[in-house]
């Protein structure tokens, strides 16, 4: 397989997974504000604390993509 074609193969699962994540914060926020209007604040601690983990791992990913990215457009074609 072509590094273009596996460097595009790549980008596109971890935007689907950097989009999957980012649901999943998503609902942790919701699950978050839905204790807090609950009065239930036993929750909001592991909800934020998830939440920051799932932020390191999006920030991961994009750092791994974009890396990726500038070290395929330093290759020449042919």
């Amino acid at each position: 397989m072509e590094t273009r074609q596996q460097g595009r193969a790549l980008m596109t699962a971890l935007c689907l997974f950097i989009g999957i994540v980012l649901i999943v914060q998503l609902w942790l926020l919701s699950a978050a504000v839905d204790a807090l209007l609950s009065d239930d604040r036993a929750v909001l601690v592991p909800a934020a604390l998830a939440s920051l983990a799932l932020l390191a791992v999006n920030a991961g990913l994009l750092a791994y993509g974009i890396a990726f990215d500038r070290r395929l457009r330093r290759e020449p074609r042919g």
